[in-house]
């Protein structure tokens, strides 16, 4: 498979392994098909799963970037073309399978679009994830040019914000995940904001992203329930102190983004970046 190689022509462990993990939800809901595990109503819950499973792996690819500089692993990049084109695949399919679930009524699916407006976010999103899984080849990314590429796939940040709203609008109350997506969704946005500004982003850097990321998720919990399901607010944000009686998506943004910080200091002391000076000596 030649899209599992690196440019040298070996095969590239970390490409396998991301597509090894990528096909894994798949196989795992085609097992559950042929053994009728799937509910009542398994083509609703076959798109529901394929949706999820499109923005869960649209987040990781999204987290190589952070996760290559941070822990100092530059082959992690190989991962994410592959991370991404799955994403696509799988937001496909879950597009697809809502046609089937009407009947192939194109005419009705368009309607829903038009007037849902959860659906209308995730549609755009969708077209905006097939514009970028078109131009993913090597061919494309020749024909474009690197740096329009890169400012191309730019777009997959504006995605994953229309992903999490299409996610949360879409689970209604149920928004656990959703949340906690966009706490983390709100880390990785920071997190370029600041590598851009400082470029060596340092531990005060980190403190202060999980502590932002955190509270935004808090926030975004409070404002959902209070003012879309009538929720007071106040006991929103008191769920969030009962811990550990109750986890709430602020915890698991938390635990998460403090989980990076401390694997970063590990990563920074086993594997230590070479400052520009030792550089030049080594040249030497």
């Amino acid at each position: 498979m030649p899209f599992l190689r690196e440019k040298n022509g070996n095969l590239s462990p970390h490409k396998l392994i991301a597509f090894a993990g990528s096909c894994a939800p798949a196989l795992y809901l085609l097992g559950r098909a042929i053994n009728s595990d799937l509910g009542a109503q398994p083509l609703v819950e076959l798109t529901h799963q394929t949706g999820d499973w499109a923005v869960r792996l649209l987040f990781l690819s999204l987290c190589i970037t952070p996760a290559r500089r941070l822990f100092n692993a530059p082959k992690l990049i190989f991962m994410r073309r592959t991370l991404g084109v799955a994403a696509f695949f799988y937001a496909l399919a879950h597009f697809f399978l809502y046609v089937i679930d009407q009947n192939f009524a194109l005419g009705t699916v368009a309607r829903e679009i038009v007037l849902r407006l959860y659906l209308t976010i995730g549609f755009f999103a969708l077209v905006m994830m097939t514009a970028l899984g078109m131009t993913s080849t090597d061919g494309m990314i020749r024909r474009i040019g690197g740096a329009r590429w890169a400012r191309l796939h730019r777009l997959s940040y504006a995605i994953a914000i229309l992903a999490v709203i299409h996610f949360m609008m879409q689970k209604k109350l149920n928004i656990y995940e959703p949340t906690w997506m966009a706490g983390l969704l709100a880390w990785l946005l920071l997190y370029r904001v600041v590598q851009k500004r400082v470029h060596d982003v340092r531990l005060p850097h980190l403190i202060g992203l999980v502590i932002v990321a955190v509270l935004f998720t808090i926030a975004v919990e409070a404002l959902w329930y209070g003012l879309l399901t009538g929720v007071n607010w106040q006991r929103v944000l008191q769920a969030n102190i009962m811990f550990p009686e109750v986890v709430r998506p602020a915890w698991v943004v938390f635990f998460v983004t403090s989980g990076i910080t401390l694997a970063t200091l590990a990563a920074q002391w086993m594997w230590p970046k070479q400052s520009a000076r030792e550089k030049l000596r080594a040249a030497e």
